[in-house]
């Protein structure tokens, strides 16, 4: 079975930041969307899942920035499963204008049972005879350090209605959303991100508020998201 999904298209102006380039968030939604895409297409994605009380969960996910791409640009983005490990599988995107690779990007994720709670097996749901591909790179998801203990919250962010997804919970993306959103747009800039790593520790639902803590690294950020003192998201920003 074929293990790819690729497709074509202009970058829309209602995913580009004020520099008419392709936001960071939308980098994000611009993969998971293909990610679905290619799901359905295997036979795994959500309408095959559901009815057998199965829901996609991600655990981890980066992205390499090389270079956004402008407004209107052509731009081709695809992706490719890895075989599945017992319980996780890593997905990978790529993002290319021509010959030239603009972002590169990984998704480690299971599959939950909804009814119990309990981890599914992965390759329970595998296709028969899905060809396996090469990684996008081998260097394996970093350790994030949960101990922000000391460190000034900088940003609170209040779960609306239109951060929830099919699962009920904040969506994936909105996540990204909301950590773009705590830095002025001149402090985004700055910051030039050309790597974002993202580890989900828990969910979070409407009306909820996160609290974002930073702390300063050689080359970069790292950022807790928590509610009422438990963690939901680790960030890494390089």
């Amino acid at each position: 079975m074929k293990n790819q999904e690729r497709k074509t298209t202009r970058v829309p102006a209602s995913a580009c930041d004020r520099t008419s380039r392709l936001s960071v968030p939308d980098t994000f939604a611009l993969f998971m969307d293909i990610a679905t895409d290619h799901a359905n297409s295997l036979g795994i994605g959500m309408p095959d899942l559901a009815p057998r009380d199965l829901f996609w969960l991600t655990v981890k996910t980066r992205v390499v920035f090389h270079r956004r791409p402008a407004m209107n640009e052509t731009v081709s983005v695809e992706t490719w499963a890895e075989m599945p490990e017992r319980i996780r599988w890593i997905r990978n995107y790529r993002l290319t204008a021509g010959d030239e690779v603009l972002a590169d990007g990984k998704t480690e994720w299971t599959i939950i049972n909804t009814q119990t709670g309990r981890l599914h097996p992965a390759p329970d749901i595998c296709p028969e005879g899905l060809e396996p591909r090469e990684r996008v790179w081998d260097e394996p998801f970093a350790r994030l350090r949960d101990d922000f203990d000391g460190e000034p919250v900088f940003a609170r962010y209040t779960v609306r209605s239109t951060d929830i997804d099919l699962g009920g919970h904040m969506n994936n993306v909105a996540y990204v959303r909301a950590l773009a959103g705590a830095f002025s747009t001149g402090e985004w800039e700055e910051l030039n991100v050309q790597d974002l790593e993202i580890h989900f520790k828990a969910s979070c639902y409407e009306g909820q508020t996160i609290e974002m803590q930073r702390r300063e690294r050689d080359g970069g950020l790292d950022i807790r998201m928590s509610v009422e003192g438990k963690t939901v998201v680790l960030v890494r920003i390089g």
